[in-house]
């Protein structure tokens, strides 16, 4: 069968598209046909070899990327929860870009009817995180103000809605009017164009001086010290992502003048522990009272027309510009989220927009 692969560490020249023998499942994993795999930054990093000595994402060479996928159950293994054919999901088990992966059965999510397989690949670690961020890491409460950068981004998105409906007030950083728009719309009240902005003297004059209860971080390097001082006495920073490069240190003492505040560097995993964390977290992305909108900030396409970019539109370098803009009324609205799939039906096999070097002959 077809696999990514990372053979070396570093830029896109790392990456392969292998010939691979199918793989076997082993004691308590299903084989998955994949229809869509989810793209995300942790691609990024376990490609640059961020993770290589992570006793949570370890990722010895070489590997087959994707953390996260959509499809159809190939061998049930003689699970008693999941059939062969049955429609699953799930993240955080790595090996989505290719045609089948082998998943532990714990972490597979059977898909509701209502759910296509963009929708579900594309929601299951975007919105998990959104919702330990907002649950557990600093659960939010009614009145509580919090920070979220990237506010148009694919868990930025998410993290507004579940946020709103916690009961807080919410601060966006954006990149553009656009964006800003996107963010406003999803609930934030107050969006902040960080390009143009010092975006800590503005959340400061929303407050009052007071500062916010809890700062969603996910660019990382260039944001962190302002975010920090952001918080209220005694608030929390939640840095979860590295847009901007990862974090290496934050001194402690700069906490403490900052006003007692603390900060935390969680992985998903670890607020993905068991079967029933998940059944938690999944169920509020998958619910009908949260909305998707598709559509492109960028271009200002209809926020209801489905857009899936053409094969020749790949940037080199780039993960972020072969996607597909995903819609379904019945779950979260988000705008703009990456997955890759064929531009034909879902089908078993790998349905991804590759780069030129990476595909097949043929038509």
């Amino acid at each position: 069968m077809r696999a990514v692969q990372v053979n070396a560490y570093g830029g896109r020249d790392g990456i392969a598209l292998n010939d691979v023998p199918p793989p076997a499942p082993a004691a308590g994993e299903l084989r998955v046909d994949i229809a869509v795999a989810g793209l995300n930054f942790i691609d990024v990093y376990m490609r640059e070899g961020k993770y290589r000595d992570s006793r949570t994402y370890g990722t010895p060479l070489p590997f087959t990327l994707g953390m996260e996928g959509a499809g159809v159950v190939a061998d049930a293994n003689g699970s008693d929860r999941l059939e062969t054919g049955d429609r699953v999901a799930w993240c955080l088990s790595r090996g989505s870009y290719a045609d089948s992966a082998c998943v532990p059965g714990w972490k597979l999510v059977k898909l509701p009817p209502d759910i296509d397989f963009d929708t579900g690949a594309a929601l299951m670690l975007q919105g998990c995180t959104a919702h330990y961020l907002t649950h557990s890491a600093a659960s939010l409460q009614p009145g509580s103000r919090c920070l979220v950068h990237a506010g148009a981004g694919g868990v930025g998105q998410i993290l507004i809605q579940l946020a709103v409906r916690r009961g807080a007030s919410v601060i966006a950083t954006v990149g553009s009017p656009d964006k800003a728009a996107v963010a406003a719309a999803l609930g934030a009240e107050h969006t902040i164009p960080y390009r143009e902005t010092d975006f800590l003297e503005a959340v400061m004059d929303i407050t009052g001086g007071e500062g916010v209860d809890v700062a969603y971080d996910s660019v990382g390097r260039d944001t962190i010290d302002l975010s920090i001082r952001c918080l209220r006495r005694r608030g929390t920073v939640v840095n979860y992502g590295g847009a901007s490069g990862l974090v290496d240190s934050v001194s402690p003492l700069a906490l403490a003048e900052a006003g007692s505040v603390f900060f935390t560097r969680p992985h998903l995993a670890h607020y993905l522990a068991d079967r029933n964390e998940i059944d938690w977290r999944r169920m509020i992305s998958f619910r009908p009272s949260v909305r998707v909108r598709s559509g492109s900030p960028s271009t200002g396409a209809s926020p209801w027309k489905r857009q899936v970019k053409p094969w020749n539109t790949w940037k080199k370098g780039g993960a972020g510009e072969n996607c597909c803009w995903i819609r379904d009324p019945g779950s979260v609205r988000v705008t703009g989220r990456r997955v890759y799939r064929d531009r034909q039906p879902p089908r078993p096999g790998l349905t991804g927009l590759l780069p030129r070097h990476l595909r097949s002959p043929g038509p």
